[in-house]
């Protein structure tokens, strides 16, 4: 089992796929947008975390720059119903320690923002993956899984923000990049961390 990869990126294709050679073998793996984003150019050295994925007919490299992402993707496909495209799809829009976040406080919003799962999904997701990631050292909301229109009751500013933005409708990606390396005194109020946000997606 193939357990990480260092050697030179040869090559990048559609669909978040890249080639990196090691003593002479290509080894063709799919990435994470944040990974494809950290990678440099072709040519250059490169080191993946691999996670090495059977199935009967196919074996397929998923890579990750960072070990946290790639133990978050294992435990996310380990979810009932969520396979290596649905997970890498989650990880293109939240980090690892985003989506801790977004369990902890039962952020379905956060999670429906991400291509291909709805409310059930996101709903069922949230309670499943409690159990497969420590959330322990967040303090989870009081925010319903509930519905998803109207306000979060109880939900962090950030939870509120992201709501908000989505309804205004900027996408998954934007409102991600709003929402990173928010300054604590930003990270304040709802309608303080809501100018910084918009100050961020007006860039």
């Amino acid at each position: 089992m193939i357990a990480s990869l260092r050697g030179q990126l040869l090559a990048r294709g559609p669909g978040g796929e890249v080639v990196i050679e090691v003593a002479g073998v290509g080894y063709r793996a799919t990435v994470t947008a944040a990974t494809e984003q950290r990678l440099g150019s072709v040519g250059a050295e490169a080191f993946l975390w691999i996670h090495h994925h059977f199935r009967e007919d196919h074996q397929a490299l998923f890579g990750f720059t960072g070990r946290e992402e790639r133990d978050c993707f294992e435990a996310l496909i380990g979810a009932h119903g969520v396979g290596p495209a649905l997970a890498l799809a989650i990880l293109s829009v939240h980090s690892p320690k985003e989506l801790v976040r977004i369990l902890a406080e039962d952020d379905l919003t956060a999670l429906c923002l991400v291509p291909g799962v709805g409310k059930k999904t996101a709903a069922r997701l949230v309670v499943e993956l409690k159990t497969r990631l420590d959330v322990g050292s967040f303090e989870a909301s009081s925010a319903s899984v509930g519905g998803l229109t109207g306000p979060i009751v109880g939900a962090s500013p950030r939870a509120v923000v992201r709501q908000a933005l989505a309804e205004l409708g900027y996408g998954p990606e934007e409102i991600r990049r709003a929402l990173d390396d928010i300054d604590e005194a930003e990270d304040a109020d709802e309608a303080t961390l809501l100018r910084a946000a918009l100050r961020r997606v007006a860039r």
